[in-house]
């Protein structure tokens, strides 16, 4: 055994933050070498036995308490070793019989078991059998049988060092090895929630200050006892000073934590002794965002059925963002062009928004609002400004966004590219194309879409047509300030009379939604789950788009 230095104990002294001198560490030193010890295992001991007499001080008469109490256990271990005779049988036998068995299909047969092992009747009578009691994905389509296939390969993902292979020595770790892992651990997490959220640094966590500080640190209970609200303790890491400090939970709304989570918390520790936390970072949940165009109303009835429908959908699904398109006032529908309205413009156009804000305050989604040049009561040029709705109350208007057509939207960090103009419908009146070089599916519909959501991104416009089609009243003068993309968005929302859609173009999930009724029937809208706060992989732009679906009302 290596020799024990006086350096080795005051190490890992150090590590338990237990307070010593030289006269102290001298007696830990002579027991280590009348015991045969190492620095470590004299240490351990010593807290062990601290610990149960109520984190009693490192002196020399505490020392010697303590070596009293080992020999004492250690001679009661050898005086009850004695009290029993060890002998060798003449004739030992086996306990285990030994079975032979037949063949390898009766492994697992009662008879290889022992003869008191009979069959369970409650697993033989059982109920259900090949009951499929969970699913995911497709499953109708599928065959649940293999081919048997050799040359279907398994291997670890790791290799070499980072795959446990072969059995190991146990039983060997150090304490101050244990407390470098879990270090390692805070920081290598510390390290991606700052980058995830931006954050500049963190602060000491038993650092006493009247502003809000952002600390990192490990969720630790202040007992042996369960975890509660009032037993957190937060350790931080040795760049944050590894002190272990409670934390007051009564200012969070929710929280949800366990012991050994690595969080980063917001808050203040005025005294230096409780830090109270006023934010708990948490990697955001998917964001479902519903998109629809109009128009709102069957083409023969200004009734708002469809809308109504669509109300009852986003209180059932309680979607966080709800896109709502143009036209809400239809300037095509049949008893508008035959001015068979005995009501204003603007007061159909009020009672709508109203429906919707009401209807749907319950479900706390936040509403977007994009007009249409197809809005008769609305300003007809492209660009078009937002609506006006002065007469929203100051709740309803908290949580209402009203936008321009076209228009670029930050949803949770995730860029939106908005507009209510029919610019497929449009461009794919004038593309021409030479039919000798485009293959049978690139002209196809669906790639048809494909090359003018290509265009639109690389042309870096919402309208990149010119001249522009009759119907678009266009001013150039504000269509170079307001209707250009700056950059590309991360989703593209263009709806259309042609077929929805939902495809990936270049890195941008574009998404035609259809309308929400096509003439006298009911038509579609769109639903999205997007990611918050995409994190770039390798410098590579990610899609936030986890998930997207066209739906028919």
């Amino acid at each position: 055994m290596a020799s024990v230095t006086a350096e080795d104990i005051k190490s890992e002294l150090d590590t338990f933050n237990i307070a010593f001198n030289n006269d102290t560490v001298d007696k830990m030193l002579e027991q280590c070498l009348c015991r045969r010890l190492k620095g470590d295992e004299i240490v351990f001991e010593w807290f062990a036995f601290s610990s149960s007499k109520d984190q009693l001080p490192l002196t020399l008469d505490n020392l010697d308490q303590f070596e009293h109490e080992v020999s004492t256990s250690v001679q009661n271990m050898i005086t009850g070793s004695q009290k029993r005779a060890l002998t060798t049988p003449e004739h030992p036998q086996s306990k285990r019989g030994v079975a032979r068995l037949p063949s390898p299909s009766l492994l697992l047969s009662p008879a290889s078991f022992s003869p008191s092992a009979t069959p369970s009747q409650k697993y033989g009578m059982r109920g259900g059998r090949g009951e499929v009691v969970s699913s995911f994905g497709t499953v109708q389509g599928p065959r649940w049988t293999g081919k048997g296939q050799s040359s279907v390969r398994v291997e670890m993902l790791e290799g070499g060092e980072n795959s446990l292979i072969s059995s190991y020595k146990y039983m060997f770790q150090r304490l101050r090895d244990v407390r470098d892992v879990l270090t390692e651990k805070i920081e290598e997490l510390g390290e991606e929630l700052r980058s995830h959220f931006n954050i500049e640094e963190f602060s000491a966590v038993s650092l006493p200050v009247q502003n809000s500080i952002t600390v990192l640190g490990q969720v630790c209970c202040d007992s042996n006892g369960k975890l509660n609200a009032q037993s957190v303790l937060l350790e931080a890491g040795q760049e944050q000073g590894g002190r272990q400090v409670p934390v007051d939970l009564s200012e969070l709304k929710e929280f949800s934590l366990f012991p050994g989570q690595v969080v980063v918390m917001e808050g203040m520790n005025p005294s230096g002794e409780t830090f109270v936390a006023t934010k708990l970072y948490e990697v955001s949940l998917p964001v479902m965002v519903v998109m629809a165009c109009g128009p709102y109303t069957p083409s023969e009835s200004l009734t708002y059925d469809p809308l109504i429908d669509l109300i009852t959908i986003i209180n059932k699904d309680r979607p966080d963002v709800c896109i709502l398109l143009g036209p809400f006032v239809d300037s095509k529908h049949e008893q508008i062009e035959k001015n068979q309205v005995t009501e204003t413009f603007e007061t159909i156009f009020k009672r709508c928004v109203d429906s919707i804000v009401e209807g749907t305050k319950g479900s706390g989604c936040r509403l977007v609002f994009v007009p249409s040049q197809r809005d008769v009561h609305h300003h007809y040029i492209y660009p078009q400004p937002p609506f006006n709705l002065s007469s929203l109350s100051k709740d309803d208007s908290a949580r209402v966004t009203l936008a321009s057509d076209p228009c670029t939207l930050l949803i949770s960090n995730v860029t939106f590219g908005l507009t209510s103009t029919d610019i497929l419908f449009h461009m794919g009146a004038e593309e021409i194309m030479d039919l000798k070089r485009i293959t049978s599916s690139d002209g196809t519909g669906t790639e048809r879409f494909t090359r003018i959501m290509k265009h639109m991104l690389t042309q870096r416009s919402y309208y990149p047509l010119y001249p522009p089609a009759e119907e678009v009243n266009m001013d150039y003068d504000k269509f170079q300030q307001f209707s250009q993309m700056n950059l590309t968005p991360d989703i593209l929302i263009v709806p259309s009379e042609l077929r929805y859609f939902i495809k990936d173009v270049i890195g941008c999930v574009c998404v035609n939604p259809g309308r929400l009724t096509k003439g006298q029937v009911g038509g579609t809208y769109g639903r999205l789950l997007i990611q918050p706060n995409p994190v770039p992989v390798e410098g590579k732009r990610v899609s936030p788009c986890i998930a997207g679906q066209v739906v028919k009302i």
